[in-house]
């Protein structure tokens, strides 16, 4: 065995949540290094579109003693904006940050400890923070290596700018927070676009003289705990909510898409040659939105009923378009589809991490980030404890939160493994 160098805690990714608990560790004085495999922020610097920005207000960003103190709070940061809020959040406590090095395997020992290889050098811990996020691997179907190679198929990692695109339509498969403002980029550009529509919700922007999620956050709804949620399994799974912070905020009505001529077609559900099947699911998709945007809308009207409050009344919901057909078989030639952009997400790669914190699908299994396995852990998550945690909103309280789990066990004797 080479020989290792020990720290007390290595922190495995160095986005906002690694960060993020380093800062607490080092004004607790723990000895930590933290290992990115990329650059500093690569992930914001190099995998968002040129367009990108928060969907959320900037009000939300609160790394932690280090809230936005920008001019616009209630406003949306673009990308360069994000690293720069970022850069200077890193450069107020200057982290032990290790760049460039890719993690290839962890292993706990018979004495409790854990033993962390990488590509510049190999180290031994008595904890171990996994701060890697779920973005690892782009999620393309089998079934994409049977469309005709003349069509560019390209996932939304990669995606940048319109002018990526061959001239022709563009189809956009699925409607996250991602796939529907790729297909609005695209749009506004002029650009043909059609979108396969999923099952995702989506959410008003502006409602009743406040943003939505302003309402949200003063009725509690961001303070619910996982613990606490009447379905924490369909929280956890669910995709997002979907609307933007585009050019100052705006909801994204699907329906009025059509009208100003975006092809909507229901979920994919197979692909050869020239042709692309889908599910007739279109009509159901979007009425399924729709109630997700009309139930948030009727939550606030309760609370400001409930509070007396003084809100300006809100126009009546309209649905503004209905497909007449369900149409679930396309000829790309004979519709003009040039190419496919996949935005359906990622999957998180643990594969490096042998260490019995998994169940049986493969997903890490703890408390608030902490894991049964002792001095093991996780953050950076979506409801690791909250809504806001993997988001700006929460990391704060996660890494403080799990900061003091950190301190706790390193008073105590480190036990063997079983």
């Amino acid at each position: 065995m080479s020989e290792r160098e020990h720290k007390t805690v290595v922190i495995v990714g160095g986005g906002q949540a690694g960060l993020s608990t380093s800062y607490y560790l080092t004004g607790e004085g723990i000895d930590h290094v933290v290992l990115e495999r990329h650059g500093k922020f690569h992930s914001w610097r190099e995998n968002r579109w040129d367009t990108f920005c928060l969907v959320t207000p900037n009000w939300q960003c609160r790394l932690p003693d280090f809230p936005y103190q920008g001019s616009d709070p209630d406003g949306f940061m673009v990308k360069e904006e994000i690293t720069d809020y970022l850069d200077a959040f890193a450069a107020k406590f200057n982290p032990p940050l290790v760049e460039h090095c890719a993690v290839t395997r962890i292993t706990r020992t018979e004495d409790g400890s854990y033993l962390v290889d990488t590509s510049q050098g190999n180290y031994s811990a008595d904890q171990v923070v996994i701060a890697t996020g779920g973005y690892d691997n782009p999620i393309v179907p089998p079934y994409a290596g049977d469309l005709d190679p003349s069509i560019l198929q390209m996932h939304s990692v990669d995606y940048r700018r319109p002018a990526q695109m061959p001239e022709g339509k563009t189809l956009v498969v699925g409607t996250g927070q991602s796939g529907v403002q790729l297909m609005e980029d695209l749009h506004l550009e002029g650009r043909e676009v059609a979108l396969a529509v999923g099952p995702a919700p989506r959410s008003p922007r502006q409602y009743r003289g406040r943003d939505a999620t302003d309402w949200l956050y003063e009725m509690g709804h961001y303070h619910i705990t996982i613990d606490r949620h009447p379905d924490p399994v369909h929280a956890v799974t669910k995709t997002n909510h979907y609307m933007t912070g585009r050019d100052g905020g705006h909801e994204i009505d699907l329906r009025q898409f059509a009208r100003e001529g975006v092809g909507l077609y229901g979920s994919v559900s197979g692909m050869s040659g020239q042709t692309i099947q889908f599910l007739p699911d279109l009509a159901q998709n979007l009425d399924d939105a729709d109630a997700s945007y009309v139930g948030i809308c009727k939550a606030i009207d309760t609370y400001i009923t409930k509070e007396g409050i003084n809100a300006p009344e809100a126009k009546p919901f309209e649905k503004v378009w209905h497909p007449e057909v369900e149409v679930t078989e396309i000829n790309c030639a004979d519709e003009g589809i040039t190419s496919v952009l996949w935005a359906i997400g990622f999957r998180p790669n643990y594969g490096w991490i042998e260490v019995d914190v998994f169940d049986e699908r493969g997903r890490p299994k703890y408390t608030r980030g902490v894991c049964d396995v002792p001095g093991f852990y996780f953050i950076g998550l979506g409801w690791l404890n909250t809504w806001g945690s993997g988001r700006f909103l929460g990391i704060n309280e996660d890494s403080r939160y799990l900061a003091d789990a950190i301190a706790q066990y390193a008073k105590t004797p480190v036990l063997e493994a079983t």
